[in-house]
């Protein structure tokens, strides 16, 4: 049986393959406010600004390759029962290899019906800016905005209570309720946290890896072969 490695993975690991974050002084918060473009009252008000901002969003996924630490994750598969749970709404995970990905806040390249949320079609191009179901419904972007529940949040704590290893990669841990997964790792876990500037709130029992995503995917590597 392979042991179980869980990640949960933020910006951080995407911002070396040239994926803008929201948080960084240069980030997409800079150019949009949150109220204008991630949240339903912005659906709302502005339905052709949002899908607009996320056109943009996809455009620079696409142009995007996977970096060293998502590969570096891809290439534990051959080790470890990998899972990746991130808050990224890219899918650089996957074009790297991993066959486990849960993504807490939306994919990029998927769109559903404002009214049913089930009802979801792949979005690999520009989504019109007039884009509707029918009469009734428009599609929206696969993306769970600011102010709405997180519905594969309960699938993540039940996947992270299983972890053997339990790895924070590229997020500050400060955005909930995803940082609330952290609360529902398994004692006998060993856990990790790679981060170039550790946050102070992180608890006692991680062990920091202070460095990038690349770099620190190389010495958590290192550490998890050696044992």
């Amino acid at each position: 049986m392979k042991k179980k490695l869980i990640f949960l993975s933020g910006a951080g690991v995407s911002a070396e393959s040239g994926i803008a974050t929201f948080r960084d002084s240069d980030g997409l918060w800079e150019q949009y406010r949150i109220e204008e473009v991630a949240t339903p009252e912005a659906w709302e008000a502005n339905p052709e600004l949002v899908i607009h901002f996320y056109n943009q969003r996809r455009k620079n996924v696409s142009s995007a390759s996977p970096n060293a630490a998502h590969h570096a994750i891809a290439t534990l598969q051959e080790h470890f029962d990998v899972t990746v749970i991130t808050q990224n709404i890219d899918d650089l995970h996957e074009r790297a290899g991993v066959q486990n990905v849960l993504h807490l806040h939306g994919e990029i390249f998927k769109k559903r019906n404002e009214h049913d949320e089930n009802q979801m079609v792949d979005c690999l191009d520009d989504q019109p800016l007039k884009d509707f179901v029918n009469e009734n419904s428009r599609w929206r972007p696969h993306i769970v905005w600011f102010g709405e529940q997180v519905p594969m949040l309960v699938p993540a704590m039940k996947t992270v209570y299983e972890a053997d290893i339990f790895v924070v990669i590229g997020t500050s841990l400060l955005v909930y309720p995803a940082a609330s997964l952290v609360e529902f790792t398994p004692p006998r876990a060993t856990h990790y946290l790679i981060d170039p500037q550790p946050p102070t709130h992180v608890p006692k029992k991680f062990n920091i890896i202070q460095a990038t995503a690349t770099t620190g995917m190389e010495k958590l590597t290192s550490l998890l072969l050696s044992h």
